[in-house]
């Protein structure tokens, strides 16, 4: 078998490794003898990587992950900027190549989520752009017990659209604010329309989930992203300085509105950190993850480097942590 080299926590089997049959089998071919060996692994590893097969094109990618039984999904809703390659296959995130992405599993900051996400490695780059990865119900064991119970009561995500963060036509892929009223109304997100045309929203969610087959508590939030504590601080004194805390471009509160202490951010990243898996991609890579067991991240990097990501399978909580949310527009922002 082919040497794996990474870097993982003790007893870490993230991700199980699959290889060809013979020299350049086509990953389509490969799927037949795959498919079980792939579900399995799935719900109990959480990934898989595919190594050393023919995936000769996105196209072929796109084929083989629409090949599992499920629509590939468009990103709606977005946090971060990222470009269409084909229907239903995006670039990853297009941070600058020097900045960090925390782990995080894919749209944990709303209510709608894939339940499966595939990554292909079109071109690694030649110096970091690795994709750690880290198993969420490892997270949720090592969280403290104080930390767990907080937000198990659901997290309150606001977020402030314009200048300093993405335009809310892009998040929403419209221009006309009566669709963006449609999309919060139908999930479960709370709007205000600012005097300057601005737009604001607040959404109740999760901030651990249970996963919908295993059963298994999983840490599932983006609370560390979005939180103030997360930006550098020059730019987050900047920021407060300039627009108020209340008009971050993001922010996270407990369910109650109360402000989270940054304190609890340490303690946060500093599990995610102990149980990040991290390896090298290679040219022609596919990662399979289930998107609940398992967050990912990017490291930075150096030179040319193309990874493309399709979804599948939607899945949502509309009535567990966080479901008091009402649809209707802010009156006011606590």
């Amino acid at each position: 078998m082919e040497r794996f080299e990474r870097i993982a926590p003790a007893g870490s089997e993230l991700p199980l490794l699959l290889t060809p049959a013979s020299a350049g089998e086509p990953v389509m071919m490969a799927l037949a003898r795959l498919r079980a060996q792939i579900d399995t692994a799935l719900i109990t590893v959480g990934g898989v990587l595919l190594r050393g097969f023919d995936v000769p094109s996105v196209d072929a990618f796109k084929s083989f992950a629409a090949a599992f039984g499920h629509d590939l999904l468009s990103y709606e809703f977005a946090s971060t900027p990222r470009s269409a390659v084909s229907s239903g296959v995006y670039t990853s995130t297009e941070y600058p190549a020097h900045q960090h992405i925390p782990l995080h599993n894919e749209q944990a900051y709303t209510r709608d989520w894939p339940m499966k996400i595939w990554f292909h490695c079109v071109k690694a780059a030649p110096q970091g752009g690795e994709t750690p990865i880290a198993d969420s119900r490892n997270i949720y064991r090592r969280m403290p017990a104080a930390i767990r119970e907080r937000f198990a009561a659901g997290l309150l995500y606001v977020r402030n659209y314009g200048d300093f963060d993405l335009p809310w036509q892009d998040v929403f892929n419209t221009n006309e604010p009566s669709q963006v009223e449609a999309f919060c109304r139908q999930s479960g997100i709370e709007w205000e329309w600012l005097d300057d045309g601005a737009l604001r929203t607040r959404q109740l969610c999760q901030g651990m989930e249970h996963h919908p087959l295993t059963g298994e508590a999983v840490w599932f939030n983006q609370a560390h992203l979005f939180h103030a504590s997360g930006l550098q601080p020059e730019v987050r004194e900047s920021l407060e300085d300039i627009l108020g805390v209340e008009n971050l471009p993001r922010n996270v509160y407990y369910a109650d509105g109360r402000p989270i202490p940054d304190e609890v951010f340490d303690e946060v990243r500093a599990v995610l950190a102990n149980e990040t898996v991290t390896f090298g991609w290679q040219d022609g890579d596919v990662m399979m993850l289930d998107n609940m067991l398992v967050a990912h991240a990017r490291t930075p990097f150096s030179g040319p480097r193309k990874v493309v990501v399709a979804m599948a399978e939607p899945h949502g909580n509309r009535s567990a942590s966080g479901s008091g949310a009402s649809s209707q527009p802010l009156d006011c922002l606590a």
